[in-house]
């Protein structure tokens, strides 16, 4: 329950930054920014504090974990595969330009006697 307590908290932070921003005169914009910013800190706040903020941060750092175990291919590999999906995508466009313009001529000049 505590925890509802809390994400309601932090939304009524953030919808209170929004109206901080709006309230205060457009001529005082760093002011208003500052308003709204502090709402959402605040709001952040609270979220870390409450278990979904810690779910939520312990799983932040288990994906930074996972991300360092990332082996990234080497500029030759990257090259070669790129001129690989290149060469494909020719390849697909050739085939199906080549069933478009037969089908087109199948309907057309065979069949409707358009052509």
């Amino acid at each position: 329950m505590q925890d509802k307590i809390k994400l309601v908290l932090a939304g009524l932070l953030v919808v209170a930054g929004i109206a901080g921003f709006y309230l205060i005169p457009e001529t005082q914009g760093i002011l208003r920014v500052l308003a709204f910013v502090a709402g959402l800190v605040a709001a952040a706040g609270v979220i870390w504090v409450s278990q979904p903020g810690k779910a939520f941060a312990g799983y932040a750092q288990e994906s930074v974990g996972e991300a360092r175990k990332v082996v990234w291919p080497s500029r030759k590999e990257a090259m070669q595969m790129t001129g690989l999906v290149f060469l494909f995508v020719l390849v697909l466009s050739l085939f199906m330009w080549s069933v478009d313009s037969t089908l087109s001529w199948v309907f057309y000049d065979l069949l409707l006697g358009r052509g």
